[in-house]
């Protein structure tokens, strides 16, 4: 596609990233990146997750120079990731191992291990708290202290008074693994291949299944969680039941690099990430012997960087319609969806729109033009002419 320079140059361009610098500080108010980073917990998760980079501090510093634009700061998060050396490869992390903060299931009222509501806006009345605008430090520091302290009242108290009965509470089972012991649920063979990179080697057709989740666990929130409401809502997907939601912390481990071992005890443990977690229940027909059907249920996935919840419920229902395939539906025709849900992408090719397109619009144009000589309407009475 062929662009023309703006016109003023270097100068020009100078200026206006100036102007868009007293924009940002017109004010004369500096947002803190520790502010940031302790304040927007839901933005900083959707940033993280939709860079592939887990780092809550960077992350906070590229929603200030974005503006709060998550779009913006999520360009900005995996300009500088691709960037960085890959000296090192994790252990597989297993999600069995997550300290659970929050696990419920839509599926069962009672599941081994209790429903934990943790955090969550979904039984808030979602109102504005007015008293917010009045909030200090000194507050918040005094709350912090009660709220920490009773905490731990509760838990050694739960436990019974043993400390580390307490702290195993956070481990517990999943619910999906009872519904395959009664064989209600197909089981997952472990598949030891390595797994596609989407960050080191362009997408493929036809996509992978580490493919595919990779994507969608990058895609922008919104592209996903709109995609998924079109599988349920316009492509006749039998309504989906969440088996389980856990937010928790994943432990990560590496091997010594002088001394790689099969052993987990030479791993060394290097911190953990917080991280949702998803396994939705899809209800499915299956044809059996001399065209019996019978319905069984089968199940999507999704995983994502930090408490992001809708988007991990919204890629686990894509999941699974991208396994059924059919390419007559767009949420079941990977290139479709998968083209179009990258945030990168998609912000990319619709801001370039604002480029100069000078020379390829002159030629619409000219085409325009000949196109009325050589076929003239008679102009109509009261219209002037334009030219």
């Amino acid at each position: 596609m062929a662009y023309v320079a703006v016109k003023g140059g270097t100068a020009a361009i100078e200026e206006s990233l100036r102007l868009l610098q007293y924009e940002r500080v017109r004010q004369g108010v500096v947002l803190d990146v520790r502010s940031i980073e302790g304040g927007l917990r839901g933005l900083i998760d959707q940033v993280m997750s939709e860079s592939s980079l887990y780092s809550e501090t960077l992350a906070a510093l590229a929603i200030k120079q974005a503006e709060g634009n998550p779009e913006e700061a999520v360009f900005l998060l995996r300009a500088y990731r691709s960037t960085l050396p890959r000296k090192h490869y994790s252990r597989t992390v297993v999600s069995g191992d997550m300290r659970v903060e929050r696990r419920i299931s839509a599926s069962f009222k009672d599941i081994p291990g209790g429903q934990l509501l943790g955090a969550t806006t979904d039984y808030s009345h979602r109102l504005l708290d007015f008293e917010l605008a009045e909030e200090s430090e000194a507050s918040v520091r005094e709350w912090l202290l009660a709220f920490e302290r009773d905490t731990r009242e509760a838990a050694y108290a739960g436990a019974g008074g043993d400390r580390q009965a307490a702290e195993s509470l956070a481990r517990i089972p999943k619910v999906l693994d009872y519904l395959r012991q009664e064989g209600l649920l197909p089981e997952c063979p472990l598949d030891s291949r390595e797994p596609d990179d989407v960050t080191r080697s362009s997408l493929t057709f036809p996509a992978s299944r580490s493919q595919k989740l990779q994507v969608l666990t990058r895609g922008q929130t919104g592209a996903v969680t709109s995609m998924a409401y079109a599988v349920i809502r316009g492509y006749g997907m039998v309504h989906p039941t969440v088996g389980e939601l856990r937010v928790g912390r994943l432990p990560v481990y590496v091997d010594s690099p002088t001394r790689p071992s099969d052993d987990e005890e030479e791993a060394y443990y290097i911190g953990d990430l917080k991280a949702t977690e998803v396994e939705m229940l899809i209800p499915a027909m299956v044809e059996k012997e001399r065209g019996r059907k019978e319905l069984q249920f089968d199940f999507g996935y999704g995983l994502c960087f930090g408490q992001n919840e809708t988007k991990a419920i919204a890629m686990s229902i894509l999941d699974k319609s991208l396994e059924r395939g059919d390419k007559t539906v767009p949420t079941e025709n990977e290139e479709f969806v998968l083209f179009h849900i990258d945030s990168v992408e998609s912000t990319g090719f619709i801001s370039h729109l604002k480029m100069p397109h000078y020379v390829t619009f002159q030629s619409k144009l000219n085409d325009v033009r000949k196109t009325r000589q050589a076929n003239p309407k008679p102009q109509e009475e009261g219209v002037p002419a334009c030219d």
